[in-house]
């Protein structure tokens, strides 16, 4: 958030544009019985060998997955984002006319109590969080980055195919086929369809 906001409010300076950039430390509010705290998925932390990885597990009892070739990770409970708790605070920053940098690295998970919240081991999808945020701004567009051009079925195959469009009926229907990767292009493409399907009526 930190290098966002200065980078942002540097490029703002270079344009003479007087418009504040601001971070907030965001908390989203998660399902305690969410399917996922039992099929941890999420890849986080470092690359390790087989080795190391089976030496780590038997010690803390992590859960490693082989991720792309490679080596391994460490993989965590990613579960769905259901409340972004700081929503009401991010809505008054941006229609007092303010860029806001939210929900980083998909939020602080928090589970909720009758006396407040409570952080929880996992690691939210930070592209489910953003679609989250944005059907609840009502935001027009909602824009995924990634490290590759375009989303690819039969990915790294001889066949590999770029994709330029997907329609809704197409997603759901490479995601049946299991054409996208679990914790890597998956949530991202799963957040874009939550998104189109959500916001304009598909």
């Amino acid at each position: 958030g930190y290098q966002l906001q200065q980078a942002l409010r540097d490029e703002l300076d270079s344009r003479h544009m007087k418009k504040d950039v601001t971070t907030i430390v965001t908390q989203v509010e998660v399902n305690p019985k969410d399917p996922a705290f039992d099929n941890p998925t999420k890849p986080v932390g470092m690359f390790y060998t087989k080795e190391q990885a089976d030496e780590i597990s038997r010690e803390k009892g992590y859960t490693f997955v082989e991720d792309a070739g490679r080596g391994y990770r460490r993989v965590v409970p990613s579960p769905k984002p259901m409340k972004i708790v700081e929503l009401r605070t991010i809505k008054d920053l941006l229609n007092k006319g303010n860029i806001v940098i939210a929900c980083g690295g998909g939020g602080i998970p928090v589970v909720k109590y009758r006396n407040g919240y409570k952080g929880i081991d996992a690691v939210i999808d930070k592209d489910r969080t953003s679609a989250r945020l944005a059907l609840d701004l009502k935001a027009d567009v909602l824009l995924i980055l990634t490290a590759v051009d375009q989303v690819a079925i039969n990915y790294k195959e001889p066949d590999e195919e770029k994709l330029k469009v997907m329609t809704v009926k197409e997603a759901k229907e490479y995601i049946a086929a299991k054409e996208f990767a679990e914790g890597s292009m998956l949530p991202k493409v799963e957040a874009s369809l939550d998104f189109a399907s959500k916001s304009k009526g598909y």
